[in-house]
């Protein structure tokens, strides 16, 4: 085999080999240079030998950029690993398309008491009776430390050894496709984290001078770099199976060429998909409200399967819990609602006084709902809190009853996270286990002042660097069996198998689809009409009549009192219902 590193910045480039254990070293190999900064070298590494590389006259070892594994890790040296020695059992799989489908969102490390991947499997049989069809995973690639939400990951392609490393990916993949279940990864391709990150010592992957949110911005001018990120989008995709991507923060992504990194992305996807066989999703997540991303390649856009719509979440945040402050402000207005479900944006070229500038795009009428994956939580929203406390902690039944209600029946592609389906109380926080303690440090006081800036008491503020802090928010798998959990998970499920069964409720069009919003005693009431199907979620102090067609008759209730006659369903206070004629 030839090993091959890009490394322009170096004047010499040895392949180093060592020992079983990392530390000695067996053999240092001279790499020879190559055009456009490659180097290389003819070698056969066994499967799980440690290498690494060594650039100039040094002595320092650096991991492979391209490590599959790093059992010491993201500091020492890399392991070989040959994705292909796996004898894979999913060869009947013929994947899952996102239309009709409900994203449940996961973070290993705190899904399960072990957070690995061969404990999660052992839960894949809950996400499927709860009538899950894709799993999103949060990041997996190597970072520094032991638990962190994978935000901060500096090895692409490796796996993180604590949640069992690339075999164990692979077990996951398969077990999950055995389930009935496809595989979404969430990729980070807009910066690097803060400990760990050699790659600027191999060559120019980050652009000097240009910074985002959380650091360097990536250099999309080189192509190595850009290779770099389109081969490992099809690594997922094809040594691990995998089914789809989401793509975090797409907005940082800094792409000046004619056909943006996007758009390429998007196109080699679409290819793989069709060698494979199976749908392949590509979903991005982006604060732009720009259909752009979404729309086909020849209206102009990037071609990507799908995109988050925050407004979809601000707007049912706003009306489950009245928070308004910050970039929930706007989200008050009384047409939210309808313009979020009609249209998919709330800010579409109007001002949003957050950013104190009009913001968005309008989305044509021809893109299908599906394309918006809409949810009412989710990691950022729950963990970007000062305690990173859920709906569940301060909403009683009847909220979170509606909150079930409003995000299984909205037009766009519906996504849980992990425990909300049941109420979970247990927070999901901001976790870090820098193993520098001044790195450490910063994170912490960074997070405190972040919120003191916001009012927030202190002592409010747990420290992302106490392992209590990730313990606390790990799932607790017995609340699922106690009561009121049990009830509200009991909801889930019928709004699940209602969705499956009622083909008003996945329909694409926008055709027979309105909503609006009418002001009740103490609060509002919510309406959608999906054709002759309707959803009324009344927020209101008092009962709330809506007129539906005749023939119709209640599918769902989450109290009792919920009558039908005269034309009208009339809904309790604090209460949701659906309505529909028989099929």
């Amino acid at each position: 085999m030839s090993i091959d590193v890009w490394a322009p910045k170096a004047e010499r480039v040895r392949l180093r080999r060592l020992d079983d254990s990392g530390d000695t070293v067996v053999e240092d190999v001279e790499m020879t240079a190559a055009a456009d900064g490659w180097w290389s070298t003819p070698v056969d590494l066994a499967d799980g030998e440690r290498y690494g590389f060594v650039l100039g006259d040094g002595d320092d070892l650096r991991p492979d950029p391209r490590s599959r594994r790093q059992p010491g890790g993201v500091h020492e040296a890399s392991a070989w690993f040959d994705p292909s020695v796996y004898s894979w059992n999913d060869a009947a799989w013929t994947g899952r398309q996102l239309p009709g489908g409900l994203i449940y969102e996961l973070h290993l490390g705190t899904f399960t008491p072990e957070g690995t991947l061969d404990a999660a499997i052992g839960r894949l049989d809950h996400l499927v009776d709860l009538g899950v069809t894709h799993v999103e995973l949060l990041p997996v690639n190597g970072f520094n430390g032991t638990w962190n939400w994978g935000y901060d990951g500096v090895l692409w392609y490796t796996v993180h050894e604590a949640y069992g490393g690339p075999e164990a990916y692979q077990r996951f993949v398969d077990a999950a496709h055995a389930a009935g279940l496809a595989v979404i990864q969430d990729v980070v391709y807009n910066h690097l984290g803060p400990s760990g990150n050699y790659l600027p010592e191999f060559g120019e992957y980050l652009r000097e001078g240009s910074r985002n949110t959380w650091g360097d911005s990536v250099n999309l001018d080189e192509d190595a770099v850009r290779a770099f990120i389109l081969e490992n989008t099809l690594m997922w995709m094809s040594d691990y199976h995998v089914d789809g991507l989401r793509l975090d923060a797409v907005h940082a992504l800094l792409d000046e060429r004619p056909v943006h990194i996007l758009q390429e992305i998007a196109e080699r996807t679409d290819a793989l998909s069709a060698h494979r066989g199976v749908p392949l999703t590509t979903i991005a997540e982006s604060d732009m409200n720009d259909p752009k991303l979404i729309l086909p390649r020849e209206a102009g856009g990037y071609g990507l399967t799908a995109q988050w719509s925050d407004d979809w979440h601000h707007t049912a945040h706003v009306a489950l819990t009245g928070e308004t402050i910050g970039y929930y402000e706007d989200f008050a207005d009384a047409d939210a609602f309808r313009k979020v479900s009609e249209g998919g944006f709330f800010h579409d070229g109007t001002f949003s006084s957050f950013r104190e500038e009009k913001h968005g795009h309008p989305i044509p009428d021809a893109v299908p709902n599906w394309r918006l994956v809409t949810f009412a939580q989710d990691h950022d929203q729950i963990g970007n809190r000062a305690a990173g406390d859920r709906l569940s902690q301060t909403l009683d039944f009847d909220r979170l009853a509606a909150s079930a209600v409003l995000t299984l029946t909205a037009p766009g592609t519906p996504m849980l996270f992990m425990g909300e389906e049941w109420g979970a109380k247990t927070p999901w926080q901001f976790f870090t286990s820098h193993p520098e303690p001044e790195l450490g440090k910063v994170t912490a006081e960074g997070r405190i002042a972040e919120f003191a800036k916001m009012g927030w008491d202190e002592s409010t503020v747990p420290d992302p660097q106490d392992p209590a802090t990730f313990e606390r928010s790990k799932l607790d798998w017995d609340e699922p069996d106690q009561d009121g959990h049990a009830t509200l998970l009991a909801l889930y499920r019928e709004l699940a198998k209602l969705r499956r069964t009622r083909p008003e409720l996945t329909d694409p069009s926008r055709d027979g689809l309105s909503a609006r919003t009418t002001e009740g005693d103490g609060g509002r009431v919510y309406e959608l009409r999906r054709q002759d199907l309707v959803v009324i979620v009344n927020l209101s102090e008092a009962a709330a009549s809506v007129p539906v067609a005749s023939g119709v008759r209640v599918l769902l209730a989450t109290a009792d009192g919920v009558t039908l006659e005269d034309g009208s369903v009339t809904v309790p206070a604090g209460a949701s219902a659906i309505a529909a004629p028989p099929l």
